[in-house]
């Protein structure tokens, strides 16, 4: 089978991301605008849902329908609330403001996961608070469930460069891709346990990309999950004919289908529509598109 592409936003000026069903519409990020847009499926209108976002890559809705989002320009995690107000979330572990903030996920308990890489674009302003000496996932939990304080926990010790990040649909993993640019040979996705005392484990390696020595952006550009539990991925694997597509993977990384994306390359994916079987792929060259034949179905996360 393969999958029809139909382009229903854009092209927009610059890159988009993070495709995010909240029940009505499909949220995404225009990163370098510091914008969120929204499509309506039913009436194919899109129309401008935030700005002023501080260059937000990504998105993220809790079962309890919470929006969080990664803002990378202000370097914290903050919610988008309905009224059109912003919270802000701890932004400091040991007492030092973390990096960049790329990709997040929100686990059953409202805990959330999110990978804190460094930016090649500085935050606004005076660089007085230098970025932490690590890369890491770090994970924003509630203090006080009362008062809703946050706190930040450093979760790995062995990541150099986290991007897109995922929980199991049982939530006893974690899926890490780790794209390691000190390196030209190859980035890994790879599957952390959660363990009893919410620590994680040792990794296991899904899969590797290997890359050209020209161009190291071989990697998973964002996943979500079907209703199976199988990881949905899109990227670029500059190997063969292969080039950028949706993959979708088994939970042990076995790669089970490929789909081309038609002369772009993809940047993250997400299934929308009320019954969650069209998948959403947003693209490098700010395009939106949506694919209704995948003969699959969104994950829908229970507390």
């Amino acid at each position: 089978m393969s999958w029809n592409f139909e382009l229903v936003a854009g092209p927009f000026s610059s890159r988009i991301d993070s495709p995010t069903w909240d029940g009505q519409r499909v949220l995404f990020t225009q990163v370098e605008e510091s914008k969120i847009w929204q499509y309506d499926p039913v009436s194919g209108e899109t129309t401008e849902f935030r700005r002023y976002t501080s260059r937000t890559t990504r998105l993220a809705l809790s079962s309890d329908g919470i929006l969080y989002g990664a803002q990378s320009g202000s370097r914290r995690i903050v919610t988008f609330n309905p009224d059109g107000s912003t919270n802000q979330l701890a932004d400091r572990i040991d007492g030092r403001y973390h990096n960049h903030p790329f990709d997040l996920d929100v686990d059953r308990h409202g805990r959330i996961w999110f990978s804190d890489p460094y930016s090649p674009i500085p935050t606004p302003g005076p660089q007085i608070f230098p970025t932490l000496d690590f890369c890491a996932i770090l994970r924003q939990e509630p203090s006080n469930l009362k008062s809703r304080d946050w706190v930040i926990r450093r979760m790995t010790i062995d990541t150099i460069n986290p991007g897109a990040i995922l929980l199991s649909k049982d939530e006893r993993d974690l899926y890490v891709m780790e794209r390691d640019q000190r390196s030209s040979e190859e980035s890994e996705l790879r599957a952390y346990p959660l363990k009893e005392d919410g620590s994680l484990g040792r990794p296991k390696i899904l899969q590797t990309f290997p890359c050209d020595p020209q161009d190291h952006s071989c990697s998973v550009a964002g996943m979500c999950l079907d209703s199976e539990g199988k990881i949905v991925a899109c990227g670029t694997m500059n190997t063969g004919d292969e080039g950028s597509a949706v993959f979708v993977l088994s939970p042990d990384g076995v790669v089970q289908e490929r789909y081309p994306v038609p002369g772009d390359q993809p940047t993250s994916c997400g299934f929308g529509d009320p019954d969650l079987q069209s998948l959403y792929i947003t693209t490098e060259n700010g395009k939106l598109y949506r694919v209704s034949n995948t003969d699959r179905q969104g994950l829908i996360r229970l507390t």
